[in-house]
């Protein structure tokens, strides 16, 4: 009887937390709306549910056939209720999701640094696989060679499909030095194995240098973090030691960041005028973020090239369509990922809680692009779609640890090196040598630093100072449609 009745306080406690929790949730809503007839209705209705799933976690609680800890049916209970919103960014954060966000929060983490999501519905047609959005440079995932839009289809030999985003993260990081396998689908039929060993992840924020033979300020925004603004202005100022001319801005596989940091960065761009705003159906949450004149610093009339890629999300979308809307920039690239929704962290105890949407966020042309993207002014693609027999002979090549034996057994490789082994593999393994020397310099690369550019690989940076350098970048900018313009083009043509 002793147990039993610790058990029914500790049920007690817990149902009285949850019960709680919903009613501050109906309180909160009843707050913030207008009291109209239609919404009290609303409200009724809703306490009406609440009331029965309070009913049936005191009947399961009570009847079922073995004692059950309330924590699962509380956690079950979240879970279920913010899947219903079918939106992949709304979750219930446990205590292993809490603690990993924390950690990311706070600049660093054991994992292996990959920018991920995953839908919350999984079918026999469209399996829930994870898809990097963008892998952090210098991590052990970028080092590997993953890419924007891989599939991870199994951690570890478990198919993701099955796994929640919490069960992925969980899988994913952990301690530094250990190994984790992902499978990983490129393509259609392209699937291997990459081994990865966690290492320390610091959230990174820039790096810049000038276009070797030019006077191209080159800067690539990482992630946007509370330093970026700063870091920024670091190259801004070392870019004007450098007497630049043009201004390449690379946000490719950027997953965005924080909202006030891209905002800084873009009022260095922009003179005047909304640079993004944020409307919900919540009061508080409608904002508008205006740049003033007084603190941008880029030199003004200059050709400005964004690039960007299908890894480029929510903050640096932010920074790019600002600069498409108001033709200060040349958008060169792929079309981004389309993440225009803002969320807020709600914490529910000292150790769980729940990650929400809130709001979405316009662009200066007051347009949304939330699972649409941004289109590049000028389509460049590095990687092209490959014909079956391309992917075959892919797929063969990683297969063979040609590559990895060679930059195993050779120490000071250079460039030439590498062009001499890529056509010496080209021979058996017909595929563009720009591909076999880029799956070359990575591997030799796995150790170091990362370079600041490759202009042998990236035909999208290639295109940007081509394009800088043809003379016709005045026209070429002022003659790009804003996002308003192209979203209106889109419904016209569909409404004929």
């Amino acid at each position: 009887m002793k147990n039993l009745s610790k058990s029914r306080k500790c049920r007690s406690g817990v149902y009285l937390i949850f019960i709680l929790f919903i009613l501050f949730i109906v309180f909160f809503s009843s707050q913030c709306f207008a009291d109209s007839s239609a919404e009290r209705e609303a409200r009724v209705s809703s306490f009406q549910y609440v009331k029965k799933l309070n009913s049936v976690f005191d009947f399961v609680q009570q009847n079922y056939v073995d004692e059950i800890d309330p924590k699962i049916l509380y956690e079950g209970a979240l879970k279920g209720m913010l899947d219903a919103l079918g939106d992949p960014y709304t979750l219930y954060l446990d205590p292993n999701a809490m603690r990993d966000l924390t950690d990311t929060t706070a600049g660093s983490f054991g994992g292996v640094g990959l920018s991920i999501s995953k839908a919350t519905e999984s079918t026999a047609d469209k399996p829930a696989y994870v898809e990097v959005a963008s892998p952090m440079e210098d991590t052990p995932g970028a080092k590997a060679g993953i890419q924007s839009g891989d599939l991870i289809v199994a951690i570890d030999g478990l198919p993701t499909p099955d796994m929640t985003m919490n069960d992925v993260l969980a899988h994913l990081r952990g301690e530094i030095g250990t190994s984790v396998t992902v499978s990983i689908l490129r393509g259609k039929n392209m699937r291997f194995d990459v081994p990865l060993v966690r290492a320390l992840i610091e959230v990174p924020t820039i790096k810049f240098g000038m276009i070797e033979g030019t006077k191209i300020g080159y800067a690539r925004l990482i992630q946007f973090t509370p330093d970026t603004p700063l870091r920024l202005q670091d190259a801004l100022d070392d870019f004007a030691k450098n007497g630049y001319t043009s201004l390449i801005i690379d946000l490719r596989d950027n997953p965005g960041g924080l909202i006030t940091s891209v905002v800084d960065v873009a009022d260095k761009f922009i003179d005047a005028g909304p640079i993004v705003s944020t409307k919900s159906r919540l009061v508080f949450e409608n904002q508008q973020f205006t740049a003033t004149s007084e603190k941008s610093t880029v030199k003004k009339n200059i050709p400005i090239v964004v690039l960007i890629n299908r890894g480029s999300a929510s903050a640096s979308e932010i920074l790019s369509g600002a600069l498409k809307d108001y033709h200060l920039a040349y958008l060169i690239g792929e079309r981004t990922y389309g993440k225009g929704s803002v969320q807020q962290v709600i914490p529910l105890s000292n150790t769980d809680g729940f990650k929400i949407t809130m709001a979405r966020y316009y662009t200066p042309s007051d347009t949304n692009i939330d699972k649409i993207g941004i289109p590049p002014d000028f389509e460049v693609k590095n990687f092209e779609t490959m014909t079956p027999e391309q992917e075959k002979i892919y797929m063969d090549l990683i297969a063979s640890n040609i590559i990895t034996d060679y930059v195993d057994s050779k120490t000071g490789i250079q460039e030439p090196d590498i062009s001499r082994k890529a056509s010496e593999i080209a021979k058996n393994y017909p595929i563009d040598e720009r591909i076999i020397r880029r799956l070359i310099r990575v591997q030799v690369q796995r150790a170091q630093p990362a370079v600041l550019y490759d202009l042998d690989y990236d035909l999208q940076l290639n295109a940007a100072i081509k394009t800088i350098k043809d003379g016709k970048f005045t026209d070429l900018v002022k003659n790009t449609k804003t996002l308003r313009q192209l979203q209106d083009e889109v419904s016209s043509q569909a409404a004929e």
